[in-house]
């Protein structure tokens, strides 16, 4: 865009707003595999955008300062707090929230069933985040050792677990993943 059509282009949207109005952008994103198409105001974070306009309730908004890692989706395969990236910023990526996660017959897939057998969640507010963070570390290593899981989950914020059984539950994983790549 020429910074001719740059100029005009704020102006125009200036303009509306001095009219009461609101400019939109049409974005497109792949959400979980699906191509969506949505218009969204400039300002409009990714974590809104996902919980409003696509019904993907389960990336939570917590401080909304990208200090507690509940927000947590991967964007093109890496955690990215969804609550500090506007929405335009990330058209055409590839966005994955934890509803991605389950197994097509809905049932939990093995991470997220780990959590539940060693009672990684109790309140389930930051699960989500982590689940997201962990689920990118296991790709690029799939049997991570306790220092590298306690590395991974640090930026998130838990006030019920004390992360003993988070990180229990991320090493059964971790074991899990080691036997079946002997």
């Amino acid at each position: 865009m020429s910074e001719l059509s740059i100029q005009h282009s704020t102006r125009n949207a200036a303009d509306e707003r001095q009219r009461g109005g609101s400019v939109t952008h049409t974005v497109k994103l792949t959400v979980n595999g699906v191509e969506r198409e949505v218009a969204v105001e400039p300002r409009m974070l990714l974590a809104d955008t996902l919980r409003q306009q696509c019904g993907l309730t389960g990336t939570h908004i917590g401080c909304e300062q990208g200090v507690c890692g509940a927000c947590t989706v991967l964007v093109d395969g890496l955690p990215a707090r969804s609550c500090l990236l506007f929405t335009v910023a990330v058209a055409g990526r590839e966005i994955e929230t934890v509803e991605s996660l389950e197994n097509p017959d809905g049932s939990l897939n093995s991470l997220q069933q780990s959590f539940q057998d060693h009672h990684g969640l109790q309140c389930g507010f930051c699960t989500a985040g982590i689940l997201m963070s962990l689920t990118a570390l296991f790709r690029e290593e799939p049997s991570p050792d306790e220092t590298t899981v306690r590395d991974q989950v640090q930026g998130h914020l838990c006030r019920c677990t004390g992360y003993q059984q988070l990180v229990e539950a991320a090493m059964a994983e971790s074991g899990r993943n080691a036997q079946v790549t002997r």
